[in-house]
């Protein structure tokens, strides 16, 4: 019932006819936050582009200045030696074949996972459960590759394989509630200029057709596309 009504009270602040500065939706959002856990600061930008196509399905790796908060559990795929450099690294999880079974049986308790060249073969096996989740590695993302410590570094730091999905929309979190107002800023400059770096060639139209900002349980703020 709390939460119901604070969130009414947050809805009551937001001009739905407005389009706010990012500072201004940051502002928000930190000072309304009543949940008892720590809110997400989530990112929604909707494109103009036809994710069907396959030279404008988006999809690369942004690396926020100042991570998200979040603290991510790291799968590695990977035999013999790499192993021993993923559990050195600090991967949550290490296996070969158990752990493709363990995915394979639904078990997925993990948020990204690498994989080593030499595997890809035995994790296609499990590229139907993965792929749907947007878990699949992938060497754009650097989630196939044979550096597992610096990859397990980066996802750990905050680093994001930015995708868009079917509809159009690319959604990122950018921090905590507890980050400080420029910190959130300068995760939500990092990303939005990604976005538009990404921009394919090939596309016409207006590309960036609107932006919103919400906390976990929180409404979506309007942002302005420029």
């Amino acid at each position: 019932m709390k939460k119901t009504k604070n969130n009414k009270i947050l809805k009551e602040k937001i001009d739905t006819s407005k389009i706010y500065d990012p500072i201004e939706a940051i502002n928000i959002l930190k000072e309304n936050s009543y949940t008892k856990f720590e809110e997400s600061i989530e990112v929604a930008i909707n494109l103009g582009i036809d994710s069907n196509k396959t030279d404008q399905n988006i999809r690369g790796v942004i690396n926020l200045p100042k991570g998200t908060g979040k603290k991510i559990k790291v799968a590695v795929l990977a035999k013999g030696e790499k192993q021993n450099e993923a559990k050195e690294a600090g991967a949550d999880i290490v296996g070969e074949s158990d752990l493709i079974d363990s995915i394979s049986a639904g078990k997925i308790d993990f948020d990204l996972i690498i994989a080593t060249p030499d595997m890809m073969p035995s994790i296609g096996k499990v590229a139907k459960i993965l792929g749907p989740k947007g878990l699949m590695p992938n060497p754009k993302s650097g989630t196939v590759t044979n550096d597992i410590a610096k990859a397990i570094k980066e996802l750990k730091a905050g680093k994001l394989d930015a995708r868009v999905e079917k509809n159009g929309i690319l959604q990122s979190s950018i921090g905590k509630t507890s980050f400080s107002e420029q910190d959130l800023k300068d995760n939500f400059e990092t990303l939005l200029s990604a976005v538009k770096s990404a921009k394919p060639n090939s596309f016409k139209g207006k590309y960036l057709k609107s932006i919103s900002m919400s906390s976990t349980l929180g409404p979506g703020i309007n942002i302005g596309t420029e």
